[in-house]
């Protein structure tokens, strides 16, 4: 296509209207053909079908066999942007497929080579899945063809060909391999043969220009990793035949390889971590893999290698220290791109293992400075990581002056790694709370802001000394803060913290100027803020100051306002009633109540009763934050282990994303995450409540915290069991993984039986019809109980019994035939904890006392099954399946502690338990177990599951 000067303007197709150019398509019928006229109106057509401009079936139709009547032409780039055209408009016109033998000549033709790859790829499209094997053995014979851009075309039409044509796709497996070891033929045309035949010159005087990439091999090898995907030994021996030419197998690595395309390379290298994921035995393989190609002479692959090393779970320092020395010197390199690369690899590995990091620190701080402000703020946050205490007050200073020319993005990143940080050297508090204090005071979007109130709010939470002070920074930013939702935020934190603080009237202040100043949303806040000084703070004046404050509200204008001063004023008049609703530190476990309200309002038979909030599990505030903060961390940090896609783009070092963020630190206690499992359970409920035989069985009561494995990982069948209690029945849950893959399982059910004699009646089996390999199943076994006041505990064995039938690997096609056969797994273990469920409860002593029915039993743990206080209490809340009060799970003296317990029993029995303990070196742990609770028979089970 001709270029002038007007072809600057970005605006050249705005205007288009798609009528005039469809009734332009006339000039594809003129003869002799202008080609420039009909790349133009090409060229429009392809705009208008990229923004989405509808076409009409008859339209689209109509101008499709308009666009193949140039088939005719001899114009290169014009059949180019044919072929464009075509591929465009086959999935909207009809009879497309009367092309095909235009397409087919130009693949045969010989003259004319820069047809055929176009020609294939369009071919691949417009053909129907049910007739690709029309056309198989072109493509088998392009695959292999000399030409490395005939060979990448029909490679990659394959690859898009395989979700519709397993089977014909696989059978070109032979075909697939020669094409990765072919050598390039030097035939191919680059692009330059139609950018010049743009000004004239002749297709048949083009320049042939000689190819050297290779690209075919990156094509051909993820193909071929795909037709081999499901069949573990047949990717392992491609890893092993393309990785070198020694026999040794992955021992050739760094030289000698079969593959001379860089990206083809890399993505060997991501098969072999998964070769290394599904087989551990293969780790020390390829590990010398990996470090093999750290000294291959291309960059990508030595950051693709780096990469994969630093993903290795659990590597040594000594394992680590040939990736990082590649990547320290990519540090200094001056590409860009290089240091971009390396520095980010570096940045994720410093998440889970700082101090292999640390080594490169005089380097990161260099790049601090860095043109590129993406490379600096990886710098920035990856020094924040493995920085010492001593250099925290340099960084500060560094990061200082970097802040004021980064966008809001790379601000939240910074400022993440600092909140990480501040836990990390909580000595150092001072300059960093002046650093966000100075931060939240700059210019900036919401995101922004709220990473930096978010920091300050884990300084007031875990690092006491830096309280007032945060507090009073958080004060002065409300007085000017343009976003609502932080404002509400900062007057809640005020109202928890500052009542607790050495002089809390300094903050009521602030708070009352909120009332006076600010829309209603944050007005209401600042009202449950008030309340919670009046009712928290024992000074007499301090609670007289603040009634008058409330008393002022009761004439505010909107009524939510009105309504909390008139409910918090009434609480302060009754002290007993106002800590009950104000300190209460309990809430409702969501996740449940929404499944429980659900289930009340979609049935008719609940609907004649009120809904019983007993039923619902309450959890600690401290936990509903701890589970968001775990969920935030899960967030921020990726799995360690690397993907694996055939089809997966490379970029510089392999990986993709934005960058990762600091974790904070984690507070929570060994069984903090049961608001997680509350999540979990309500998925399980929601599963159950599809299978008609269950959904009688009424409201889900308990469901395993976690899978119990049942087999080992790397057996040939993977089986892991969850248990679900309701109030008359137990729901056995089997998760079943076929890891063979010429083996095809049907009627596939467990045999379970009862080892002694527990009063259970088989009621439903829910058998997996078919388990394909590595696609998992659900086998579902439910037992009633015979008698409701004598509740079954004890152990079953279990058989997977199931239909086997043969099949072919790399087509996944069974044998007609099959023959019965068995698996005998674990046994399964029906428990106490089952028919527990955890609650919270704010008031353990009052609760304790208002209980009845008490049994108290001494019990002992040696050494080897408790070395330590922390221990046995991680072992008693398991065995009781209850929740730990008042932060007792962790021990703070290592020879005296008593553990609090609360939970609910099957029926919504309360029940709650204490456990006074000592540890002695010579014999372990000693404990006096008390137990109480609204039911003599429930007491006495809770202390059975001891004895």
């Amino acid at each position: 296509m001709s270029y002038s000067k007007r072809d600057e303007d970005s605006g050249l197709f705005y205007h288009l209207d798609k009528t005039a150019v469809l009734q332009e398509a006339r000039v594809f019928n003129n003869s002799p053909i202008n080609a420039r006229k009909c790349r133009i109106l090409l060229t429009k057509i392809i705009y208008l079908l990229s923004l989405g401009e509808p076409f009409a079936s008859k339209e689209a139709t109509d101008l499709f066999f308009n666009v193949i009547k140039l088939f005719q032409s001899k114009d290169t780039s014009l059949r180019q942007m044919m072929y464009l055209v075509i591929k465009e408009l086959s999935g909207i016109a009809e009879d497309v497929i009367m092309v095909t033998q235009s397409l087919i000549k130009d693949i045969q033709s010989k003259q004319e080579t820069i047809y055929r790859a176009n020609a294939i790829r369009a071919l691949c499209l417009i053909t129907d899945p049910a007739m690709i094997q029309g056309i198989e053995r072109i493509l088998k014979a392009s695959i292999v063809d000399k030409n490395p851009s005939v060979s990448s075309a029909a490679l990659v039409s394959s690859y898009h060909l395989f979700d519709v044509a397993k089977d014909i796709v696989r059978r070109w497996s032979n075909e697939v391999q020669e094409a990765v070891h072919a050598k390039s033929a030097g035939s191919g045309l680059s692009s330059a043969a139609s950018y010049m035949s743009s000004f004239g010159a002749q297709p048949n005087n083009a320049p042939v220009v000689i190819s050297n990439s290779n690209i075919t091999q990156y094509h051909a090898l993820g193909l071929l990793y795909v037709i081999r995907q499901h069949d573990r030994m047949a990717v392992t021996k491609l890893v092993q035949t393309f990785s070198g030419s020694r026999s040794s197998g992955f021992l050739g690595g760094g030289g000698g390889s079969a593959l001379k395309n860089p990206a083809a390379v890399c993505l060997l290298i991501r098969y072999a971590c998964k070769v290394m994921e599904e087989d551990p035995g293969a780790s020390a393989r390829i590990y010398e893999l990996l470090e093999g190609y750290l000294r291959h002479k291309s960059d990508m692959v030595n950051l693709e290698a780096a990469r994969a090393i630093c993903d290795i779970p659990d590597a040594s320092m000594k394992e680590l220290h040939p990736a990082i020395a590649v990547l320290q010197l990519f540090l200094s390199s001056p590409k860009p791109t290089l240091r971009f690369a390396a520095i980010r690899i570096l940045n994720k590995l410093s998440l889970t293992n700082p101090a292999a990091v640390s080594p490169c620190n005089l380097d990161m701080e260099n790049l601090i400075t860095d043109q590129n402000r993406s490379v600096a703020t990886f710098a920035i946050t990856t020094l924040l990581k493995t920085g010492n205490e001593a250099s925290v007050d340099r960084l500060m200073k560094q990061i200082s002056g970097f802040m004021s020319e980064i966008s809001d993005e790379f601000k939240v990143i910074v400022v993440e790694a600092i909140r990480s940080l501040c836990l990390k050297f909580p000595a150092k508090q001072v300059v960093m709370l002046n650093f966000l204090s100075g931060v939240l005071r700059d210019e900036g979007g919401y995101e922004f802001k709220k990473a930096v109130v978010e920091a300050i709010f884990d300084m007031v939470k875990f690092i006491t000394d830096s309280k007032d002070a945060a507090l009073s920074h958080l004060c002065e930013f409300i007085e000017d803060c343009e976003f609502t939702k932080l404002s509400v935020r900062i007057l809640h934190v005020l109202g928890v913290e500052g009542p607790k603080a050495a002089t809390p009237t300094k903050y009521i202040r602030y708070i009352y100027n909120r009332v006076i100043l600010e829309n209603s949303i944050i007005r209401a806040a600042a009202v449950s803020a008030l309340a919670k000084f009046g009712v928290n703070v024992p000074d007499p004046l301090v609670k007289k100051s603040v009634k008058v404050l409330l008393t002022r509200c009761l004439d505010d204008v909107d009524d939510e306002v009105r309504d909390r001063a008139t409910l918090y004023l009434a609480f302060m008049e009754n002290e007993d009633i106002g800590k009950q609703y104000v300190q209460d530190d309990a809430t409702f476990a969501l996740p449940t109540l929404e499944r429980q309200l659900v289930e009340y309002v979609n049935s008719p038979l609940a609907n004649d009763k009120e809904f019983d909030l007993a039923g619902v599990p309450m959890i600690s505030k401290a936990q509903e934050e701890d589970e968001r903060r775990r969920l935030r961390t899960q967030d921020i940090i990726s799995p360690s282990t690397p993907s694996v896609s055939a089809g997966a783009t490379l970029g510089a070092n392999g990986t993709s994303g934005s960058p990762s963020l600091a974790s904070i630190g984690s507070t929570s206690t060994p069984h903090h995450h049961f608001a997680g499992s509350l999540d979990q359970q309500a998925v399980y409920a929601e599963q159950l409540a599809q299978i008609p035989a269950f959904q009688t069985f009424g409201t889900l009561f308990k469901s395993s915290s976690k899978p119990v494995p049942l087999t080992e990982s790397e057996t040939e069948y993977v089986v892991h069991c969850v248990k679900h209690t309701f109030a008359r029945h137990v729901i056995f849950q089997f998760n079943c993984t076929n890891t063979l893959n010429d083996q095809l399982l049907e009627n596939v059910h467990m045999v379970m039986q009862p080892m002694d004699d527990a009063p259970l009646v088989q009621v439903v089996e829910v058998p997996v019809p078919k388990l394909e390999y590595n696609v998992p199943g659900y086998i579902y076994v439910a037992f009633e109980q015979e008698d409701p006041e004598d509740l079954a505990v004890g152990s079953f064995s279990n058989t997977l019994k199931f239909d086997v039938k043969d099949c072919d690997p790399t087509t996944g096609e069974p044998d007609p035939e099959g023959y019965d056969d068995e698996y005998q797994v674990e046994d399964i273990e029906l428990l106490v904890s089952d028919y527990t469920r955890p609650n919270y409860v704010s008031q353990f002593t009052q609760e304790w006392e208002t209980l009845e029915n008490e049994l108290v039993e001494t019990f002992a743990l040696d050494k080897e099954k408790a070395p330590s206080l922390k221990v046995a209490c991680g072992s008693i809340l398991d065995l009781l399946g209850m929740q730990a009060l008042e932060d007792s799970a962790l021990p703070k003296s290592a020879s005296v502690h008593t553990l609090l317990l609360a939970g609910t029993f099957l029926g919504g029995i309360k029940v709650l338990a204490r456990c006074r303990m000592t540890f002695s070196n010579a014999s372990g742990v000693a404990f006096e177990l008390a137990v109480r609770s609204e039911d003599a028979f429930t007491t006495q089970m809770v202390l059975s599951a001891i004895a």
